[in-house]
This record gives C-alpha cells, sequence and structure tokens, in this order.
C-alpha cells in the first residue's frame, strides 16, 4: 500500500489497528495472533476498500502458482471472523462472487518505534499455553460448522456440540480450539472424560488438565471454578454422556466463578446447564442418489474424507469417474458418518471399491481396525454403537431396538403403535423416543406442522441385530405390517375425495415402510395373507407416485401367494383391479392381459356382490373394449351397469 520510501502506515477501523510493515494487527491494543496467509487474505480485502473481493483473485493472491480447494480460501476466513470476534461481520460472504470487508478504513502514519500492544500483552510470538493436541489430518468438509461454532463461542459461554458416536464432536472442538487458542491468554485446555468410570472423578480430571493447584483436600466442582475464577481460558470437557450429570455441574460452577471462561463440551445429549447453547453436528454432506448431471461430487465433504483417507493408505489411489460414484454411494449407505468413512477408506486399498461396496451389509464385520492409538470405540464400528447403547436405560434400549423395523420416517403415531406392548405403554414408548432424539440416536425432521423421525441406516442396521438377538423381530415386523395395513385400508377411499397432492403429501413418506413390511410379508417366515391386503390396500399409493411398475410387481406378487393359498376372492378381485390398473400403463389400455385381469376383477366382485368395486372394475373392462376398437362390446357394458373410477 505504500512505497518503501514512505513511513510506515497504520490502519484503523474500529478497535482494530493494522500494522502492514511488520504484518500485526492490534484488538483493544492487545496482539491477535493471525497465520501468515490469513493476514494476506485481510490485506486483500481492505485494500478492496469495499469492493467484492473474488475467491479466485483472493486464492492467486494468497497462493500464487498454486492449484487449491476453495476450502482453504474458507478456512482462512473463518479464522479472520474468529479474530474478530463479536465484530465477524467486518467480513461478509457475497453468494456466489466471493467476500467483502465491510468496516470503515482510516490510513495514518504509524509512530516511529510505537509499541505493539498494551503494556504487559502478551508478545505476538509467544503462544497461549495449551494441552491441545496438534492434529494428525486435515479436517475435512466441515468449514461452514467451524464458522457457525465459532460465531456461537464468541457469544456464548457454554457450547454443546452434540450428535451421534463416530460424527466427528471431538474432531470439531479441537479444531475450534486451536482456532481460538491467540484469544485466551491463559490458554485452552483439553479434559477428557471418556476413560471416566466414575463422575466423581470428573473435578480431578480439571485439575490434572488445566494443571492448577488447589492446596490439599478433595477436589470439587467449586473449588476447581474458584482457582480458575480470575482466568480467561478455553476449556474443552469432551465425551460427556456417561458422566453428564456431573459435567453439567462442573460447567455451571465454573461459568458462574469467571467471566473470562468459555467452554465447549462434546456429548451425545445435551447437558442441560445452565447458558448452555447447543450445536447438532450433522453428518458430512453426500450426493444425494438422483444428483443432477454435471454435479462434481467431489465437492461434498464425505467424498473427499473418504479419497483423502484412501490416498494415505496407497499414495496412488487415483479413482476414475466411474469410482467416484461408487464411493458417493458407500458415503451414502453410511450416512455421512466421519468414523465409518474412515474406516471403509482404510480397508478399500486391501480390498478395492467395487468389493467394499458389495460387502457393507456386513458393515460391522468389516469396518475395523481404526488407529491403534484411538479410543476402543473408534476402532470399530460396532463398538461406536456399543459404546452408546449402553449407556441407554432399559427402556430406551427396548425402543430403539422396536424401531429398527421403521425403513423410512415415521409419525410418532406410527412409533408408539408399532413400538408398544403389554410391558412398555404407548406413553413409555414416546418417552423413550424423545430420549433417543436427545441422545442423537433418532433423527427428528420437522417438515410444515408434524414431525417424522428416522434412524440413519447405520444406528438402524445395529438396532435390526439386536432386535434379532432379542427374538422380536418377526413380532415387531407383524405389528408394523398390520399397523400400515390398517392406515392404508382408513386412507384408500380417500383417493376419490381429497386433491392427490394433498393425499400424497400425507402418505408418500410411508413407500419405504411400506415395502420393508411387504418383504416381511412375503418372505418364509412372513404372513402372505396379511401382505395381499396390505398390497390392494396401498395400492393407490403406487399409481399416485407413478410406480406403476412396483405396483404391477406387487400385485403379481399377491396373486401368487392367492394360487397357493385360496380362500381371498375380495383380495383376489383387488389385487386383479391393482395389476389391471397398472398394466395399462406399462403395455397400454389396449392389451390383452389388462382385459384378462380387469374381466377377472368384474367376475369376482359379481360373486361378492360388491356393487361398487363391480363399477370401478366395470369401467376399466369398458375402457379396455374401447382401446381394443371393440365399441359395440363397450357399448353394452356401459348400458348394463354404468361406469366409476377410482385411479
Amino acid at each position: 500500500m505504500n512505497s518503501t520510501s514512505d513511513p510506515p502506515l497504520r490502519l484503523t477501523f474500529g478497535r482494530f489497528r493494522v500494522f502492514p510493515e511488520r504484518r500485526e494487527v492490534l484488538a483493544d491494543g492487545q496482539p491477535i495472533k493471525l497465520g501468515g496467509r490469513a493476514f494476506d487474505v485481510l490485506m486483500a480485502l481492505v485494500e478492496a476498500r469495499g469492493a467484492v473481493v473474488t475467491r479466485e483473485t483472493l486464492i492467486a493472491r494468497v497462493w500464487p502458482g498454486r492449484i487449491i480447494e476453495e476450502n482453504s480460501l474458507a478456512a482462512q476466513i473463518a479464522a479472520l471472523r474468529a479474530a474478530f470476534g463479536a465484530e465477524r461481520a467486518l467480513i461478509r460472504t457475497v453468494s456466489g462472487r466471493g467476500y467483502q470487508f465491510t468496516g470503515t478504513i482510516h490510513v495514518e502514519p504509524a509512530s516511529p518505534g510505537e509499541p505493539v500492544g498494551a503494556v504487559g500483552a502478551r508478545p505476538a510470538s509467544v503462544s497461549p499455553p495449551t494441552n491441545v493436541p496438534e492434529p494428525l489430518s486435515e479436517l475435512i468438509g466441515r468449514e461452514e460448522e467451524l464458522s457457525e461454532i465459532l460465531n456461537l463461542v464468541t457469544m456464548h459461554w457454554l457450547v454443546t456440540l452434540t450428535g451421534a458416536g463416530g460424527i466427528g464432536k471431538t474432531a470439531l472442538a479441537l479444531a475450534l480450539a486451536r482456532e481460538l487458542r491467540p484469544h485466551f491468554a491463559d490458554g485452552v485446555w483439553l479434559a477428557e472424560f471418556s476413560a471416566l468410570a466414575d463422575p466423581g472423578l470428573v473435578p480431578a480430571t480439571m485439575v490434572a488438565a488445566v494443571g492448577i493447584e488447589l492446596g490439599g483436600g478433595e477436589a470439587s466442582a467449586q473449588r476447581v471454578a474458584r482457582a480458575l475464577a480470575d482466568r480467561r481460558m478455553l476449556l474443552v470437557l469432551d465425551t460427556c454422556e456417561h458422566v453428564i450429570t456431573a459435567a453439567a455441574a462442573m460447567a455451571e460452577a465454573m461459568l458462574g466463578a469467571g467471566s473470562g471462561l468459555r467452554i465447549i463440551a462434546t456429548s451425545r445429549e445435551p447437558l442441560r446447564a445452565g447458558g448452555e447453547w447447543i450445536y447438532p453436528v450433522q453428518p458430512l454432506a453426500v450426493p444425494a442418489m438422483d444428483v443432477a448431471v454435471g454435479d462434481d461430487p467431489l465437492r461434498y465433504g464425505a467424498v473427499r474424507l473418504f479419497i483423502e483417507r484412501a490416498r494415505a493408505a496407497e499414495p496412488h489411489f487415483a479413482p476414475d469417474r466411474r469410482l467416484i460414484a461408487m464411493i458417493a454411494a458407500i458415503c451414502r449407505r453410511l450416512d455421512g458418518i466421519p468414523l465409518a468413512i474412515e474406516l471403509a477408506a482404510a480397508r478399500a486399498s486391501a480390498l478395492g471399491i467395487e468389493v467394499l461396496a458389495a460387502r457393507l451389509d456386513d458393515r460391522f464385520g468389516l469396518l475395523t481396525g481404526g488407529r491403534r492409538t484411538a479410543l476402543p470405540r473408534h476402532q470399530a464400528l460396532r463398538a461406536t454403537l456399543d459404546w452408546s447403547y449402553e449407556l441407554l436405560a432399559e427402556p430406551e434400549r427396548v425402543v430403539l431396538r422396536r424401531l429398527a423395523v421403521f425403513a423410512g420416517s415415521f409419525s410418532l403415531e406410527a412409533a408408539a403403535a408399532v413400538a408398544a406392548g403389554p410391558e412398555l405403554a404407548a406413553a413409555d414408548v414416546i418417552e423413550g423416543l424423545l430420549g433417543l432424539v436427545a441422545k442423537s440416536l433418532v433423527v427428528a425432521e420437522g417438515e410444515g406442522a408434524v414431525t417424522r423421525y428416522r434412524l440413519l441406516d447405520t444406528t438402524r442396521a445395529y438396532a435390526l441385530e439386536e432386535l434379532e438377538k432379542n427374538g422380536e423381530h418377526d413380532a415387531l415386523a407383524r405389528r408394523n405390517a398390520e399397523y400400515y395395513r390398517e392406515v392404508f385400508e382408513r386412507t384408500e377411499a380417500e383417493c376419490e375425495t381429497r386433491p392427490a397432492a394433498e393425499w400424497l403429501a400425507d402418505h408418500g413418506l410411508r413407500i419405504d415402510n411400506l415395502r420393508a413390511a411387504l418383504d416381511w410379508a412375503f418372505s418364509p417366515g412372513g404372513d402372505a395373507a396379511l401382505g395381499v391386503a396390505l398390497t390392494t390396500a396401498a395400492a393407490p399409493l403406487w399409481m399416485h407416485l407413478s410406480l406403476v411398475d412396483e405396483c404391477r410387481s406387487r400385485a403379481e406378487q399377491a396373486l401368487a401367494a392367492l394360487e397357493e393359498n385360496r380362500g381371498d376372492p375380495r383380495g383376489e378381485m383387488k389385487a386383479h383391479a391393482a395389476l389391471a390398473a397398472s398394466l395399462m400403463f406399462i403395455r397400454g389400455a389396449a392389451a390383452p392381459e389388462v382385459g384378462a385381469a380387469w374381466a377377472k376383477a368384474v367376475e369376482l366382485a359379481e360373486n361378492l356382490a360388491d356393487k361398487e368395486f363391480q363399477l370401478q372394475s366395470l369401467y376399466g373392462l369398458w375402457a379396455f373394449h374401447i382401446n381394443s376398437g371393440r365399441h359395440r362390446v363397450a357399448l353394452q357394458l356401459a348400458q348394463t351397469k354404468g361406469s366409476a373410477h377410482c385411479w
């Protein structure tokens, strides 16, 4: 900004001063430690004087001549925002364009020999103390989360990262601690609770982590809090779920004793401590199954993580487009859970991507062999879920494994109807479900006015094993099929009276659970009669979803079952009608098999004296004759019975 002959300049905006010559930034006279690249990004934005600076321009300025991923720039932006604290809005993201510096900048000559920072400030070259370990690998796919949580930590005393086992809570917390270290003069300290069997040892663990002296006597939350009262530090309380009451008491005591403390906690469920702000950690982004043509799978964090970890095991790993698509499918099946993806990537060099993808049904036997130095529950996928399952109270274990019968999302009503039993009231099921949501083992999805719930695929696979182990699978599968038969029988008539879009919004989300119920019903240990009833009741759903070939297949499956076990003429009648309706779209309205199916439906309806179904099936048969050019036959049918139309 100035030639070498000009006197040094000082840039000021708000409470910040920047000395470009010294590459130093002060806030309220105190030095801020910034990395070299973060400082270069800041200078590029400041020099633009309010203009938007594109990502390409920033990358070319900060990493000249290098090809880097855009998340490297996002990480530097996050570091700057963290340094600005409450004034993080000084750097604005302009969607689709780049970044903009929003502060008012004053350029002044720096006084010769002007001191760097206030008297007694920590020299910029000396970092605050810490026991947080250096990262062993890059944190991938979490740029947005880092930025959001940094913002929360600057505004709130206690932020708890919640989420399922293996979701990456600890990795995020440690990355945040490293990022925030320059802003806490008395250090950033990690207290690990994972090895504790006794909650009473939480205060002693804090004492050991921070390295404070209590002057003899037993450690307690209050004594630790008093010892830290005048400190300015960030504390990371890691893995709190199994000592959660003690961890919550510790956090409240420390925050009540001093205003210079900030706490980041990681836990499967919230601490429910005073002043707590909760950040639910989500799985890494994965490409959708119906990903748009041209969409790059490498822009998704889960895929990037898999490839990076696979390269760590095999440096020459270079997947082509076909293998990258398979990797995306693997990441989807693993729910975007970082631990599962890392374990899978470690197997890729030995098995190959194709074999790995084919064997994921045995994920708990396959995904083992994590780092030898990792916690035992992080060395195998099953161990991670064992840890979470064993921490549950027995009623919650029962509810979790019973909810595994749902292959898709489900409502509160469905959970209560299917999971309840003589030994577990519906109210207890609802209470258990809500507890499982709080413990990150069930996902709550709010769409519109109704909340629906689901199990991640990996959690469901584990819970299904537990259901089998406890001898409950067939009983719960039957209850599930009976529930959906009743639901679809109640709603079958609505297809005529409600707008199609409204009807589909209510019932379309049930398709995965319908499929699972039918798969069980027509299995060797299932109930074919129940499967027939469910098939015929659910036929309108397939037709509304335009799944006509699936409707045909299920109708044929029902008719094949009826061939083996006659005795349900009404089910046979409805199955023939469903078959005919679907074949009209597949083979054409004039196809002979369409006419045969409608004729059989008419015959059965007449034998049952079912007037309404006679009209419906006669209409189908009439339409078949019209489309086949048999107008005289069609006229005779119309004159005889009239017509009606259901689908």
